[in-house]
């Protein structure tokens, strides 16, 4: 239904679907699972996959309940589930000749404007050289202050960072009820979200497995960033086989609508951004090209104002001094101060290292 047009999918899967109740590895579910990828790639989707299961896998391992952990032990166990999760993947994922790459992350890699800029660079290339991208929440090094302690958000907030146009949150239930439908027989399943109010808050129920540590209501907070982030996001039943073409064939599922369009939302990121930390001002040639949709590059600039990092957000003036562009900076700077007025295919030879082609990325800049 609405995954046709879907040119990125975040896909999340939680340790309830790698390992069932009898602490067993779920090898024919991922199996299954890996065929449905294949068949997106095939569609020329990107996708981005996050999955629990490192302490869970852990936990099998040293053969330990995972509710009896304290955190600093959680993270050994984590450091030790960590290489069985992504073999896991690894040797399942081959046989559908996906090539598959690892990416822990922190609730500060997600947080900070830099960090986020970063994790996107490092997706869009991994999407470049063929590569389905497997985050994992970074437990090893966690804390109880930082920690998400469900990847529902995390999810949430990598759809974000990537562009994502869907979040396909895979569960232990079809989608958001009514009523638990668990419990009550006569709960209803709501197809479609378009407004979550204090109704739909108060229908999300808790439900915590041994593994999982996310319910309903960690689904509906990651709901409210896809909504203001431009991204659909879908709840959809995982411990089904092929449960990604199950969504698309029988379209089961809890679908929330965006509020607005991923490019106002990635406009108004910007934008909201803290007050710029520093100014560059570019010839006609570089506004011409600003004006056309183009990139920024180091040729067409002319000055820099003020002391900013790589990441920061920077206004971009003309040579009148008016100014035609905000965005997130490529660059620090003093690399900027050495690379401006050169063309891109100089900068690695006066950095000394390799480094991106534009100072600011079309993506990461707003017309004013």
């Amino acid at each position: 239904m609405y995954l046709k047009d879907s040119k990125i999918i975040v896909i999340k899967i939680g340790s309830s679907l790698l390992i069932d109740e009898n602490k067993k590895i779920r090898k024919k579910w991922l199996s299954e699972f890996a065929k449905d990828i294949r068949e997106l790639i095939k569609e020329n989707k990107k996708i981005i996959i996050v999955s629990s299961g490192a302490i869970a896998i852990g936990c099998k391992k040293l053969n330990l309940n995972k509710k009896n952990l304290k955190i600093d032990k959680s993270q050994a166990v984590a450091s030790i589930g960590q290489i069985g999760l992504m073999n896991l993947f690894s040797e399942t994922f081959v046989k559908e000749k996906i090539n598959i790459s690892q990416i822990l992350l922190t609730l500060e890699d997600t947080e900070q404007r830099r960090r986020a800029l970063n994790a996107k660079r490092t997706f869009d290339n991994l999407f470049q050289l063929g590569f389905v991208p497997i985050v994992n929440e970074n437990d090893t090094i966690a804390t109880t202050e930082i920690k998400y302690g469900d990847n529902d958000r995390l999810a949430s907030r990598v759809a974000q960072i990537s562009g994502a146009d869907s979040l396909i949150l895979l569960s232990d239930v079809d989608g958001l009820y009514t009523q638990n439908p668990k419990i009550y027989k006569n709960a209803q399943l709501l197809k479609e979200i378009k407004n979550i109010d204090k109704d739909i808050e108060k229908i999300a129920t808790k439900s915590v497995s041994e593994y999982g540590t996310g319910g309903m209501k960690t689904k509906i907070d990651a709901a409210k960033i896809c909504q203001l982030s431009g991204c659909q996001m879908v709840i959809a039943n995982g411990l089904l086989m092929r449960p990604i073409k199950k969504i698309i064939k029988d379209n089961n599922c809890t679908w929330f609508l965006p509020k607005i369009s991923k490019l106002d939302a990635r406009k108004k990121w910007i934008i909201s951004s803290i007050s710029p930390k520093g100014e560059i001002i570019i010839d006609d040639g570089a506004t011409q090209a600003l004006s056309n949709g183009k990139s920024l590059l180091a040729a067409g600039i002319i000055k820099v104002s003020g002391k900013f990092k790589k990441g920061d957000h920077i206004k971009v003036l003309n040579k009148k001094n008016s100014e035609c562009a905000r965005g997130l900076s490529s660059f620090s700077s003093d690399e900027i101060l050495r690379i401006m007025g050169h063309q891109s295919k100089e900068i690695e030879k006066i950095l000394g290292y390799v480094a991106k082609s534009e100072v600011i990325h079309k993506d990461d800049m707003v017309g004013v």
